[in-house]
């Protein structure tokens, strides 16, 4: 989530582990060829994954990473995000198989994308 303007940037896989991680990286940097990107993490293993950091050392030239305090999610807005997410999508909602879920979750990203503004004031960065 870009902090500046509210848009969001979802990269859906089956697994998060630290090739999808960098196929994340590899989006971010195609979409924002010109930009410093600046990425707020938690201290997830795939985050300081080996192959990651040969890839920074390599094409990161890019990227700066802002690693938070372990045991802080409070500090990093997306975990606003994925409450709001589950509150919508999951939250006392009876989903009939895994594609509901998945369409519901499609809805949800289609909704926060047309609303940047909405996703700044919601996720406390609205100025």
């Amino acid at each position: 989530m870009n902090v500046l303007n509210g848009e969001t940037i979802f990269h859906r896989v089956a697994a998060a582990n630290a090739t999808t991680f960098l196929d994340f990286l590899r989006i971010l940097k195609i979409l924002y060829p010109d930009k410093l990107i600046m990425l707020v993490l938690d201290n997830a293993r795939i985050h300081h994954a080996k192959m990651v950091k040969d890839f920074l050392r390599q094409k990161g030239e890019c990227f700066h990473f802002i690693f938070l305090p372990p045991y802080s999610p409070q500090l990093n807005p997306i975990e606003r995000l994925w409450k709001w997410l589950k509150d919508a999508v999951i939250a006392n909602v009876f989903h009939k198989d895994q594609k509901d879920i998945d369409q519901a979750i499609t809805r949800f990203m289609d909704y926060i994308h047309q609303r940047p503004e909405e996703v700044l004031q919601r996720l406390g960065c609205a100025a």
